[in-house]
Order: C-alpha cells, then structure tokens, then sequence
C-alpha cells in the first residue's frame, strides 16, 4: 500500500456526523469554554443511535458515528498511535514522510508479519487548508492548538476544516509540556504518551488492542522498576543531537512530557546543569564541562544518520576525546522522540541496556541497520505478542 486509503466513506451520513461533530469540538474550543478542561473522563460515551464521543484537551467532547478511515496527521506520535492499533497504513499525511517512513521501519523488522508505508504521503509540517479539503480525511489526528499555532493559519481556518471536513483530535504540546497559544491556554492539559494513546483508541474504537498494548507496557516498566540499581550506582546522561558536534541541541532527561517517555522510567543522572533547558544548543565546553558516563545521540537509528562518522569525529576531537562517554565507548543512538506506543516499547528496551548493561543485558554494538536482534532469553518484551496486536490476532 502506499499509505492512503482509496475506500469510500459510509456515505452523507456518516460525513455529516463528522463535520457536526467538529464544529462542536472546535467552535466550542474557540468559544473560551473553560468547562470542557477536566472532562477527560468521560471517555467513549455512547448516545444509543450509534454515535459515540471521546474527550481530550485540547478539542473537548469529539462525537463520530463510526471509527474513521482515511487519517491526517502532522507529527509522527499521533502517526505511530495509527500505527500500533493496525492502521498505519490508512495514514494519508505526516511530517517528513520519507524520514520517517526508513525510522520506523528500522524497528518494523523485529515485528514478525507487520508491514508499514509511509512514502510518497502529504508532508503536513504546515499543511495548506485546500491540500485538507482535497485530502478529505475522515479524522485530523493533530492538534488544533499548535496547528493555529502556525504562521499560516489562524482560529477561524482551524474551526473552519472541523465543521466542513471532520474532526481534530490531537494533543502536542505535551511533548515537553509547553505553552499552547494563549486562545487554547485555558482549556489545555497534558498528558503522557499512554493517556493520549488510549484517547486515540477509543477514537477508533479499538480499546482492545489499547488494553493487550498497555498490559506489554506496564509490563516492561514493571521489569524496570523492579530491577533498577540504586542511585549512587547510576550513570550521567547527556542526550543531543550530534550531526554537529560542535553546535548540538541538547535535551534534559527529566523535562515532563512524552519526548522523554522512554528515558525518566529509567531515571539516570542528567549531567547537564540548571542552566541548560531542552531544546537548547550546547558547545563543547559545556559538553566537557558535563563530562557524562553516557552520551545519546538522537535519531541514531536512522538509516541515513553516520553514527560510526559521529563516534569517530568524537573519537579524533582534541576536546571531545577526553569525555568519559567517549574512553569507554559508551554514545549510544537512539530513535524518534515524536515516538508513538509501539517505539516507545523498542526505545524503553533500547535504552534499559545501553544505560544498565549489567542488570538487563548487552546492547549489541550498533553502527547500522534495524534494530538489532536480542536473544529472545535478554527481551524486555515480547515482539510475536506486540505483532499480533498490530495485525488484530489476539484474544
């Protein structure tokens, strides 16, 4: 498949049903309703014609009358939600479709049978309002927030493609916990990649695959938990992108939001000081300073990323080749912040072994390719179980 979905809709009821049901959402929205904050627990109310709602910040109450079938989406955890309950490929527009298209398919391989699509898809990282009319999807898997955000776009263009094309439903700015604009301020929470995930879910009404997912998932943290060393015993982490080892965007371990849902379970000691937030670009000096046992360099996994280049110009660096991380062969790639369930599954197991190699077993020297195969004995979790969930073959 090429990622879109050519089959038609249920016909003028079920579209009239969506595009009633974002006017709702977001006329409300931008109304400044400050009740619809909090309502999070109303999740998947039924009204006895078939019509069923979900809730979340910052949208509100969304009605549908059936699972929606073509999807847009703008960043690649709402993508990757589509992804885990089966419908990666109904997925009609992401950002840097081709980028991440080779990411994820780094970690498909290790999924037996389960297969992903994504090139040639509407690169949406500003998407135009006539390329969503002409997308005509059945569900906007992005958030209103940050879209009005956007240069390009403004409140009255994100009500308007909720009441005329269908809904959103997306929630970003719990990436780091920032700041939506100031007309989404009042109604805006946060939740973590799990919570958001099962709102997703009930979107497409595929809580069962939600509850055998979270089930692996609590799992893997229960292994963790149960099994890290105690705190004097725990490596300096510093995590960064480093194409430039000169200029690199550094991003603390402990900031809340998703971005980090695969790190803080983990808890390692950030070697950066106060001073340097997430986001921030760091120099060597302060890289020195730092000095960690560890060094993350994000996105990593990516075919097109040169790790063995990185390690070597970290290796031959007369300033960088004095860190800790670097003597003791110790910078370790990792995958996709924007992660979505499924990787983020991958990345906890990842980076359980790169930080704790004694407590959870090696991580295999990694320079290329997918993710590496584990003995099935040194798994956190298991791969057959994740897959039969994506392909809908469980109980």
């Amino acid at each position: 498949m090429n990622g879109t979905n050519d089959s038609t809709t249920d016909g003028p009821t079920r579209r009239e049903t969506l595009k009633y049901a974002g006017t709702i959402a977001v006329g409300t929205a931008l109304a400044g309703c400050s009740e619809l904050v909090g309502q999070s627990e109303n999740e998947d109310a039924g009204s006895g014609d078939g019509t069923y709602s979900v809730t979340m910040a910052p949208m509100g109450e969304v009605s549908f009358d059936s699972p929606p079938e073509s999807i847009f989406t703008r960043l690649t955890h709402h993508a990757g939600m589509a992804f885990a309950l089966g419908r990666g490929n109904d997925v009609n527009a992401m950002h840097a479709p081709e980028y991440y298209d080779k990411l994820w398919n780094q970690f498909t391989p290790r999924l037996p049978g389960v297969t992903l699509d994504w090139t040639g898809l509407y690169s949406s990282w500003e998407p135009s309002k006539e390329k969503l009319y002409d997308l005509d999807s059945d569900v906007h898997l992005a958030d209103p927030a940050s879209v009005n955000a956007l240069d390009s776009w403004n409140p009255a263009d994100v009500e308007e493609i909720g009441e005329t094309v269908s809904p959103w439903f997306g929630n970003t700015f719990s990436d780091r916990h920032e700041q939506p604009p100031s007309n989404w301020a009042d109604r805006y929470e946060y939740y973590g990649l799990w919570e958001l995930f099962e709102k997703v879910a009930a979107v497409f009404q595929e809580e069962e695959r939600y509850e055998a997912l979270a089930e692996i998932h609590t799992s893997l943290l229960d292994t963790i938990e149960t099994n890290l060393p105690p705190k004097q015993e725990r490596p300096t982490v510093v995590m960064a992108g480093m194409s430039d080892i000169e200029s690199m965007y550094a991003y603390t371990l402990d900031t809340p939001g998703f971005l980090t849902a695969h790190v803080r379970p983990l808890d390692p000691i950030g070697a950066l000081g106060d001073d340097t937030s997430s986001g921030d670009v760091i120099d060597m000096e302060v890289l020195l300073e730092a000095d960690p046992d560890v060094l993350f360099s994000l996105g990593g996994m990516h075919p097109e990323t040169d790790l063995a280049g990185i390690r070597s110009s970290l290796r031959n660096h007369s300033a960088s080749s004095r860190l800790s991380a670097v003597q003791n062969d110790r910078v370790y790639p990792q995958g996709a912040r924007y992660q979505g369930p499924i990787l983020n599954l991958f990345q906890l197991e990842m980076t359980a072994k790169q930080l704790y190699p004694d407590v959870f077993g090696e991580w295999p020297t990694y320079t290329e390719g997918p993710y590496p195969e584990i003995p099935e004995g040194e798994q956190l979790f298991d791969r057959q179980a994740v897959a039969d969930v994506i392909d809908g073959d469980f109980e």
